[in-house]
């Protein structure tokens, strides 16, 4: 998806046409975001014979077809897209074929010649990400079902919302402690969560609160959601509001079909885009970027624990609701 929405607005940019290969999951997770038409390449498409990355390679003198190579850590392979020399020769070749695993979409702000265009279409940089990701992206009618059944019978009624994502493993039982023991420090700390009263077994009648939270959390391990439901369960919170913790799934994917692992991961990224409020441990997870980019949320990132133990500040607030770039940034074609 992030590499999705970098290849749109270059497409855009540079006013082509986009067209997709077809993949596994795409057809059974996304609708197809342009009226009357379709942007996957049909199976008859001309230049299939080439989409073989060294069939590209070798075909690379052809003057009607350009490839460019955009994924992780590729280096110079990369500056034949960012730089401006390279614009000007791309501008007279047809066909453009892009190979792209990485969310590339900020390399496309220094680009001297898309400057202006880019200005137009997105006056905050930030939020570009988050409306293409509005435009482009729209579950299929399965997916769909799994965000909206789950959305009306747990979350909808709540007052606020307060999304978590964990994407750390349970590595010891010390260290899950710590992990469970900082999420919480972050969230009272910043009056994300309510507060409990270990001492008392009901709400003071004269502070009591009926403001409802749900708390929808989206991790590999149940443990992490057995420990933050139980809290609030085996004891009442300071103000009295009424807490509820949720999990989608406990992935256990082992015994899930692949089409249907992917349903179930798309469904937890729209869920929690529909957060008020989002706390992550990891900044770096794709999914968790394109959660907080799609609902236009700035997250607030846990710290790194020092030696398993974590101290204030226990966590930050992102500073922009856009993914980080997966692709170091070139400007132009200077080092």
């Amino acid at each position: 998806m992030l590499s999705l929405a970098s290849a749109f607005l270059y497409a855009l940019l540079t006013n082509r046409v986009l067209l997709v290969e077809l993949g596994l999951d795409m057809a059974d997770l996304f609708c197809e975001p342009f009226p009357n038409t379709s942007w996957f390449l049909p199976l008859e498409f001309p230049l299939n014979s080439l989409f073989n990355e060294q069939s590209l390679l070798r075909n690379s003198g052809n003057p009607m077809v350009a490839y460019r190579h955009v994924v992780r850590d590729s280096g110079d392979q990369q500056k034949l897209l960012f730089c401006e020399e390279s614009q000007v020769l791309l501008e007279e070749t047809p066909w453009l074929i892009l190979k792209a695993d990485s969310f590339f979409l900020p390399s496309l702000f220094s680009v001297s010649p898309f400057k202006q265009e880019f200005q137009k279409l997105f006056p905050e940089e930030e939020t570009a990400f988050h409306f293409l990701s509005r435009y482009l992206f729209h579950p299929t009618n399965v997916v769909w079902g799994l965000i909206t059944r789950y959305y009306r019978a747990y979350l909808a009624r709540a007052d606020e919302r307060i999304g978590i994502y964990i994407g750390v493993s349970e590595s010891g039982n010390d260290q899950f402690q710590h992990s469970i023991d900082q999420i919480l420090a972050c969230g009272t700390r910043h009056k994300l969560f309510p507060e409990v009263d270990k001492q008392r077994h009901l709400p003071s009648s004269q502070v009591l609160n009926r403001k409802s939270k749900a708390v929808f959390i989206s991790s590999s391990s149940p443990g992490y959601f057995e420990s933050i439901r139980d809290l609030y369960w085996e004891n009442p919170t300071v103000m009295g509001e009424i807490i509820s913790v949720h999990k989608p799934s406990h992935k256990d994917y082992q015994k899930t079909p692949r089409n249907m692992e992917s349903k179930r991961a798309w469904a937890e990224i729209y869920l929690l885009s529909c957060s008020d409020v989002l706390v992550v441990t990891s900044s770096w997870s794709s999914l968790v970027e394109v959660a907080h980019g799609l609902g236009g949320l700035k997250p607030w990132v846990l710290n790194k624990a020092e030696n398993g133990y974590a101290h204030e500040p226990y966590c930050v607030r992102a500073r922009s609701i856009e993914p980080c770039s997966q692709a170091s940034l070139f400007h132009g074609c200077k080092d």
